[in-house]
């Protein structure tokens, strides 16, 4: 019998997930794994708990609840035998999104049942995980304009979580309203690029801000590179004409955006910056080294979401 963990952030999302989470274990009972239920207390204590569960052999962690929590757990589990299995409940969940999977609101919560259904019988899969300043991540590593936004919003207050995507947005217009972009050394396997942006965001899945933009239509989870995309710019102008393409797919061809695949990277200013990673606040730097661990998370992925993998682990 599979031996699973069923890892809540009882603080995720709008509407907290704590009531629902014992119904998660009938579809998975039926599939035939045995499980035992924990509740996050902080991030730490997420990591703690996942890489815990690793050292005991455990065969999957269900991580219950937003991006953040994703990140936190995943933290714990990379390099070992134990795989992630994401179940989305927070305010945003681009990971699970990109996989194809509904997130949890109070008004549908039977999604909790159906996205554990998905994770039940699937082969296990292997993704890449990022690194940047050795802290590892699994969606996105920006500086910039995000990082300064995501600096503001998080943690979010409960009121903010219903009406997230326009307080980002609102945010975002105030900081960009002072922003004068930075001046940026960007060194990708060995080729040097410079010039004052916007942003500079490094990402190993598709989709970008909350969701909203598909920013790497081609990525793939597993195939040792990332993309760093470079926005041109230093004012409130520069920046709304990046958000208007970057929701449009006009980025792709725009003489103000520029794709850098890269498997080793470092970014570098004059200026100290912030940094986010997979959507939270990072400890903010000059200089940001970001690299790849190839394949170093085992993950349970729905089976109609292989498409994002180059090398899938079919049965």
């Amino acid at each position: 019998m599979r031996k699973g963990l069923l890892l809540y952030n009882p603080a995720a999302g709008q509407y907290s997930v704590k009531r629902f989470v014992r119904g998660i274990i009938t579809p998975l009972k039926a599939a035939g794994w045995s499980i035992d239920i924990a509740e996050t207390l902080n991030g730490t204590h997420a990591t703690q708990t996942a890489h815990q569960a690793a050292h005991e052999n455990y065969d999957a962690v269900f991580a219950i609840g937003g991006d953040g929590t994703i990140n936190q757990v995943a933290s714990g589990l990379i390099d070992s035998e134990t795989a992630l299995g994401v179940i989305p409940a927070g305010t945003a969940n681009v990971w699970a999104m990109e996989q194809g999977q509904k997130s949890f609101r109070f008004f549908n919560w039977w999604v909790l049942k159906e996205n554990a259904q998905k994770m039940a019988n699937v082969e296990p899969q292997y993704v890449d995980v990022g690194l940047c300043n050795d802290h590892p991540f699994l969606l996105w590593a920006g500086v910039g304009l995000d990082a300064q936004t995501v600096n503001k919003v998080e943690p979010r207050r409960h009121l903010f979580k219903h009406v997230h995507v326009p307080h980002y947005f609102v945010t975002t217009i105030l900081e960009a309203t002072f922003w004068k972009g930075l001046d940026l050394r960007i060194y990708a396997d060995g080729q040097l690029v410079e010039g004052r942006y916007v942003v500079a965001v490094a990402t190993n899945i598709r989709h970008y801000a909350g969701g909203f933009s598909l920013l790497s239509p081609d990525a793939l989870l597993d195939d040792n590179e990332m993309d760093m995309w470079l926005l041109s710019g230093e004012n409130l102008a520069d920046a709304l004409g990046h958000l208007f393409d970057l929701a449009s797919g006009r980025h792709l061809t725009s003489d103000q955006a520029r794709r850098l695949p890269f498997r080793s990277a470092r970014i570098e200013s004059d200026a100290p910056f912030a940094i986010q990673m997979d959507g939270d606040p990072a400890l903010g730097s000059r200089q940001a080294n970001i690299s790849i661990k190839h394949r170093a998370l085992k993950v349970l992925m729905p089976e109609d979401a292989l498409y994002l993998l180059k090398n899938p682990n079919k049965p």
